[in-house]
């Protein structure tokens, strides 16, 4: 297949709006960020083939003969955003209940509650959150029975029927005050109920031969807990106080073998320095800057940048409102690099950070071997001015129409003629 321009691929990806079979690409022009050790090519070219990236060079390397050639002269090319934390697809309407499944409260579990099971890949907002950059997003359940919110998944956002879903990626475990208030009242209930569960998973299935119920779980908690208390699941805690953070990392010295991160941090600049020590990385949003609540009197704009300063892991995820504004990832790190976080660090913090958290192999980077998750940008990626022009899954490129455009389209030059007659008072 000859060469031919990137916008004639668009415009078929577009009409047929179906997913289009992987093929070799050529990315030409670019400057692109790789988020790996050969940094920012001023003018890069970048093969791909069955997905993956295949090599990443300067201007004046060969391209395939075979390849769709995508020129980005002059723009920026970055790996796709990965959301570090949201709920995107496991709620449509906020006020309305049948369509939230981000929470259980009436349920009799709570720890193998499996939020990829409510997942729903045609939900609105991942088509906007695509169009905007995400390529992965990280999606969490609330907690609400107890401090045990449940299994969270991380998802491609390119909205296919078979869209691809690393299930139970992480455990989600609420303390601070939200914690605090599910687990009976106070933080020292809380952490009674984590330390408890912690050894009612370790004594699995020992514990339940003669009884459904452990000390504070039943049978299928308890198992469904089994990876996590033995370090093999990420267990991401919620909590936003500085002396929430401390006792954190006091059950994490305590206990070596769990893998540990923390989302929300809002104080976590106070603690910075033991953070980076004990390798937890962090989770925050730079939108949380004002004493909103009595865990968060040390809130700042300034919080990424000081725990990045002292060599704490620092992702950057739009956590106040995960449901629907997950795409607003870019503006809060741009945010962030205004209150002092440099921009090659704010840019980890929206790819490589939250790859390396989850786990998520091949994603994060441009580079031989990795997954070609990547996007064209018509600007900064940090400027709020800028757009995506194209957005690649797994080296396929993306339909950039969602319901919002197509309203737009249909509305922007109605024909009046068309429209009944006006009522006129007589």
């Amino acid at each position: 297949m000859s060469a031919r321009h990137i916008a004639g691929l668009i415009a078929v990806v577009a009409s047929l709006a179906l997913p289009v079979v992987a093929e070799p690409v050529a990315i030409v022009g670019g400057k692109v960020w790789t988020g790996t050790r050969q940094g920012t090519v001023p003018s890069g070219v970048i093969v791909i083939d069955k997905g993956r990236v295949v090599s990443v060079d300067k201007a004046g390397s060969p391209v395939p003969l075979d390849a769709t050639v995508i020129d980005a002269g002059g723009k920026w090319v970055t790996p796709g955003i990965i959301s570090a934390f949201s709920r995107i697809g496991i709620v449509e309407v906020d006020a309305e209940k049948p369509t939230d499944d981000t929470s259980a409260g009436e349920s009799d579990f709570s720890v193998a509650l499996d939020a990829a099971d409510g997942f729903n890949p045609d939900a609105t907002a991942i088509a906007v959150t695509r169009i905007e950059g995400v390529t992965r997003v990280v999606v969490a359940p609330e907690a609400s029975s107890n401090l045990f919110a449940g299994q969270g998944f991380v998802a491609d956002t390119s909205g296919s029927v078979d869209t691809e879903i690393d299930r139970k990626a992480f455990l989600l475990v609420s303390l601070g005050e939200e914690g605090a208030s599910l687990a009976g009242g106070s933080r020292p209930a809380a952490w009674a109920q984590l330390r408890a569960s912690l050894d009612d998973a370790k004594s699995y299935p020992a514990r339940y031969l003669a009884s459904n119920e452990g000390t504070a779980l039943d049978r299928v908690d308890a198992g469904a807990l089994v990876p996590a208390a033995r370090g093999q699941q990420l267990i991401l805690i919620e909590a936003n106080k500085a002396s929430d953070l401390n006792a954190i990392m006091d059950f994490a010295e305590a206990n070596e073998d769990l893998d540990i991160a923390i989302v929300g941090a809002d104080e976590g600049w106070r603690v910075a320095p033991r953070l980076a020590k004990a390798g937890i990385p962090v989770i925050v949003d730079s939108y949380s800057n004002l004493p909103a609540s009595f865990e968060r009197l040390g809130a700042t704009g300034e919080n990424a940048a000081r725990l990045r300063a002292a060599g704490v892991t620092v992702a950057i995820a739009a956590i106040s409102d995960g449901t629907h504004n997950a795409r607003l990832a870019m503006q809060i790190a741009g945010n962030a690099v205004a209150n002092g976080l440099p921009h090659e660090d704010a840019m980890e913090a929206l790819t490589t950070a939250p790859a390396a958290i989850f786990g998520l192999q091949g994603l994060g980077v441009i580079g031989p071997g990795s997954r070609a998750d990547i996007v064209v940008w018509d600007g900064d990626p940090l400027e709020v001015t800028s757009n995506p022009d194209v957005v690649m899954i797994d080296g396929v490129v993306q339909s950039m129409v969602t319901r919002q455009s197509e309203l737009r389209d249909r509305y922007l030059k109605l024909d009046k003629r068309d429209l009944p007659l006006a009522y006129v008072k007589p």
